[in-house]
């Protein structure tokens, strides 16, 4: 074992050391690593988690790519999706498309006795991807759209279903119009209720048959109205989205769910900017706290450094041994805020204590991602971090003379 690293552990764990006068500071110098992991790991990890919670819930409505007719205008109501040049089986085989459904939207009112709501009714069919919804799903089940025929049965979200006063198993009248027609009038069984906690789809949207759709349209049974398509990773967008426009047709275009929802992705992007900013004030403070101990414990064993250097140690060494020592004295505390960020975390991700208001965050409660190789990483760069900043200040004792350091020891 070197020798620098054999006394910086001579004097970490000495028992000497309970009773040093910098026994306050090393506990301070603790404290602040500790904290410094628990803010970063919770920062890290909630953030992380909330902008991917938010991304999933999006992307698994709507799908993460919708593919559109270049006929489609301002209104809820699609424009049927042109079939010349549009190839389903090659947008499937796309490296990283995880799958696809058909779709068409149309506007209307849902009516009772006391009130009314404007609704948009999506319609899906036999490819309608049930487990990508289920987790929305908070009463009664998903119907089964085959295509076969007009099924009534629709799921409403919980908005509206509570601003209306509906519950599962309740009947509700829907009224659509069309041009220079007389309105069409539909009525529906509640088959279940959902909650995707994203208010630009919980005040509008109610699933239901696509062949309602298609009638009040004037649709065939073959047509739609777009395509949602589903990645195996949202964050793959970027590479796939271009692959995907070849296999559309001329008279169709292609929109990213982050084109879709733009204000939703400006809110994601915030979490980006406020985990690098915590981040930095964190490693700021923590990386000032250890300087500071590294300084007063070199004035505070000045008599040390100046019999090692009497006895034949050189500047470097010593440098090595106070540097050693003060990496030492953060190990407990990078311990530490380990296990009490961790363990918070943990308490939030299995039980959703904290809650958020989901009008303002577009999700109920606080997500938590933890992600190992983040965990990791915090730990292991305010460790090298320190490190590194030590070594200018740790030049201090080579302006240390060592007959001085023992006459007035």
């Amino acid at each position: 074992m070197k020798f620098p690293l054999y006394f910086s552990k001579k004097i970490a764990f000495s028992k000497d050391n309970k009773n040093n006068l910098s026994k306050v500071i090393v506990y301070i110098g603790r404290l602040s690593v500790a904290l410094g992991i628990i803010v970063s790991l919770i920062t890290i990890s909630t953030g992380l988690g909330s902008k991917k919670a938010i991304e999933d819930r999006i992307s698994n409505f709507s799908g993460d790519i919708s593919v559109k007719s270049t006929r489609s205008n301002s209104s809820y109501n699609t424009s049927i999706l042109d079939t010349n040049g549009l190839d389903k089986k090659a947008i499937k085989s796309v490296p990283g498309v995880a799958g696809l459904q058909s779709y068409a939207a149309v506007s209307g009112i849902l009516r009772t006795e006391n009130n009314f709501a404007g609704v948009i009714l999506k319609g899906v069919g036999k490819d309608f991807d049930k487990s990508r919804f289920e987790p929305f799903m908070i009463q009664g089940s998903i119907p089964d759209y085959k295509e076969d025929g007009y099924k009534n049965e629709i799921i409403l979200s919980e908005k509206i279903a509570s601003d209306l006063a509906l519950k599962t198993s309740d009947s509700i009248v829907a009224i659509f119009s069309k041009e220079d027609q007389k309105p069409i009038y539909r009525k529906f069984l509640i088959k279940g209720i959902y909650k995707t906690d994203i208010k630009l789809v919980d005040d509008l949207y109610i699933i239901g048959d696509i062949n309602h759709v298609r009638k009040v349209l004037n649709m065939n049974e073959k047509e739609v109205g777009g395509l949602d398509v589903f990645l195996e990773d949202t964050d793959q967008i970027a590479d796939v989205f271009p692959k995907i426009e070849k296999y559309i047709g001329y008279k169709n275009y292609a929109e990213k769910v982050t084109e879709k929802y733009p204000q939703i992705l400006d809110w994601v992007n915030i979490f980006n900017q406020n985990i690098s900013l915590i981040i930095t004030i964190m490693l700021l403070v923590v990386v000032i706290n250890i300087v500071m101990v590294l300084l007063i414990l070199i004035i505070e064993r000045t008599n040390s450094i100046g019999l090692l250097k009497t006895f034949g140690a050189t500047n470097g060494q010593i440098r090595s041994i106070f540097i050693n020592y003060t990496l030492m004295i953060m190990i407990p505390g990078l311990l530490a805020g380990n296990i009490i960020g961790i363990g918070l975390l943990l308490i939030q991700k299995y039980t959703g204590i904290i809650k958020l208001d989901p009008e303002n965050y577009f999700i109920s409660t606080v997500p938590v991602d933890l992600n190992p190789i983040y965990i990791i990483s915090v730990s292991v760069g305010i460790f090298i971090v320190s490190g590194i900043a030590m070594i200018l200040p740790s030049y201090l004792i080579s302006r240390i003379s060592p007959l001085k350091a023992i006459k007035y020891s």
